[in-house]
């Protein structure tokens, strides 16, 4: 089975445009996806390109050097509607298209006889539900399936990574707008009108939420494709939120402060129950670069720290 993120499989704008087409009752379209690699590529095995009936194509392959003679190929797949295997770099037919990486690409081309019918797919994905997809490399064609047991070609995509960001002052606003401007979903909650007004102003997309207690509202949820990161000065902030967030099942749980302050907290929590196995799920101090006082070097550091967490196939 191959695992991947959604950010890789780019379902939902292909649907937008398919129905804003309207080429015909049933648009069709091409799923093209890598489906193996040896030695270095530009994107992982598993990311997908929509090619639509129009030409428009949704996501990408590679840094330029396949994807228009991908969406050549898929056109004739549209065309007599079986699936395809194409080969690029070594062992490949196409002798006049290299790879600049070196290595081998193999690209599966699947035709999609009506897009519509993958609704339930995108809507898996828009509420970040985790979805397994069995493709037809015979006949053509995607299902949902419950298992990857007995499926010859199976995709598995996972919720893309998600920030809840705690706080008030120039670091948490910084972080915010540094996860949100790099393209991941972000939510900033703060007790402080200020710091959310900073970062509103610095990312007007961003979503905020203002609290005045310490605790979660309710319309905040993490999943396990959730990372939960901590900026308060005012670390009496921290205990009961904490201990909300450890009932959450985030895949990373991390904290600002010094070493000393890192320890404080844990010995706080230790002294309301909570035990080791949670405590060691708090990090702290956060970030790569310890000890920097630049809220803009922070959030690199502790934005490239939580991706780092992340395994090579996207499973936390």
């Amino acid at each position: 089975m191959i695992t991947i993120r959604a950010f890789d499989f780019p379902l939902s704008q292909a649907l937008t445009h398919a129905t804003s087409a309207a080429q015909s009752d049933r648009p069709a379209c091409v799923l093209a996806m890598i489906g193996g690699a040896a030695g270095p590529s530009f994107r992982p095995v598993g990311a997908s390109m929509f090619v639509m009936e129009d030409g428009t194509c949704f996501g990408g392959l590679s840094s330029g050097c396949i994807d228009g003679d991908v969406a050549h190929h898929a056109a004739q797949v549209l065309k007599d509607r079986k699936p395809r295997k194409l080969r690029y770099g070594q062992g490949s037919p196409f002798m006049d298209i290299q790879l600049p990486c070196g290595g081998s690409l193999d690209i599966f081309l699947l035709p999609i006889d009506d897009i519509t019918r993958l609704r339930a797919v995108s809507r898996s994905i828009s509420e970040r539900q985790p979805v397994t997809l069995s493709l037809d490399m015979e006949h053509g064609g995607i299902e949902i399936v419950e298992s990857a047991e007995d499926q010859s070609v199976a995709l598995h995509v996972l919720p893309d990574t998600r920030f809840v960001v705690l706080g008030a002052g120039t670091e948490a606003s910084a972080f915010a707008a540094m996860a949100t401007s790099a393209g991941y979903d972000a939510v900033l909650v703060s007790p402080d009108s200020d710091t959310l007004d900073a970062a509103r102003h610095a990312i007007p997309s961003l979503h905020t939420r203002h609290i005045t207690q310490a605790t979660l509202p309710p319309d905040v949820a993490i999943d396990a494709h959730t990372a939960v990161t901590l900026f308060f000065h005012n670390h009496s902030w921290e205990p009961d939120i904490l201990l909300n967030i450890l009932a959450s099942p985030a895949f990373y749980i991390g904290a600002q402060g010094s070493l000393r302050t890192a320890n404080a907290r844990i010995e706080t929590l230790r002294a309301a129950g909570v035990g080791e196995a949670e405590l060691a799920r708090i990090k702290g101090p956060i970030g790569l670069i310890r000890s920097t006082r630049d809220p803009r070097t922070l959030a690199v550091s502790v934005l490239a720290e939580v991706l780092s967490c992340e395994s090579p196939q996207g499973q936390n």
